[in-house]
């Protein structure tokens, strides 16, 4: 649309046939293939980013080239990256919204908790206690089919929502989930239980694909969103709660 419209003042300036008229009609039409998760971030995180690149003592050009950036691809709904990759988040139901093999955040964590494989796995099974000791969750309501509504503190205060659905349920060995089509932020989990001399080892795999993809990751990181930080700090809160509630703690030599 904005070229388009850019195409039109150009001919009425310069005429049909101009050099300028030619170089406006080759540029790409500008899409919208940003979902709005990802454009409030972009504004947000720009806003931020610009008005610390002028407020530094020597300002920095770079700084404020990216807040402006970032400003641009929330105004517009566009991002070029997408545009050139043709892939688009801004229907949040289709297939390429999908956290697919290398793209997103992964994240990977383990601690050994005093406790048996059935008895860690019997804690973690049931979702709606995973708010009391991993931070960025609020709330995670369940249902008997398996499923799960989900909500979160997203980057820079970002409230996000999703529903989810669980893949693999091996009681005592592992527990895998996924979100399902709409989600504010498309991810995927895993978390495996394996026997070891000082009780279980819990390993939680996470990927996710957070609002503003990879740069939305990197800006959060800039304001202290420490993805891998967050999941150990949530593991050890996890083995301090289990370990302190009335759960048996195991038995060497037997599960």
């Amino acid at each position: 649309m904005a070229t388009t419209l850019l195409a039109a003042a150009a001919k009425s300036a310069a005429g049909p046939h101009s050099a300028v008229t030619r170089a406006v009609e080759a540029l790409p039409e500008i899409r919208t293939n940003l979902s709005s998760p990802e454009r409030w971030v972009s504004l947000v995180a720009g806003g931020a980013v610009a008005v610390f690149g002028l407020t530094e003592k020597q300002p920095s050009l770079l700084t404020t080239a990216i807040g402006g950036y970032l400003i641009y691809r929330g105004l517009s709904g566009n991002c070029p990256a997408y545009q050139a990759l043709h892939v688009s988040t801004a229907d949040s139901t289709a297939p390429n919204t999908a956290v697919a093999a290398g793209h997103g955040t992964r994240v990977e964590a383990t601690v050994v908790v005093n406790k048996s494989t059935l008895d860690t796995y019997d804690f973690w099974r049931d979702f709606e206690r995973l708010p009391r000791f991993m931070d960025h969750l609020i709330d995670v309501d369940t249902t008997t089919d398996g499923r799960s509504h989900w909500v979160a503190k997203g980057p820079l205060g970002l409230r996000v929502e999703w529903d989810a659905k669980i893949i693999r349920d091996e009681p005592g060995k592992a527990i895998a989930w996924q979100s399902l089509p709409g989600a504010d932020v498309d991810n995927a989990g895993s978390v495996h239980f394996r026997a070891v001399q000082a009780g279980t080892e819990v390993r939680v795999n996470l990927k996710y694909d957070p609002p503003g993809g990879q740069l939305g990751t990197a800006v959060a990181k800039l304001f202290g969103e420490n993805p891998q930080r967050q999941v150990t700090e949530d593991l050890q809160r996890f083995k301090q709660l289990i370990e302190s509630s009335g759960v048996p703690s195991k038995v060497v030599g037997r599960q």
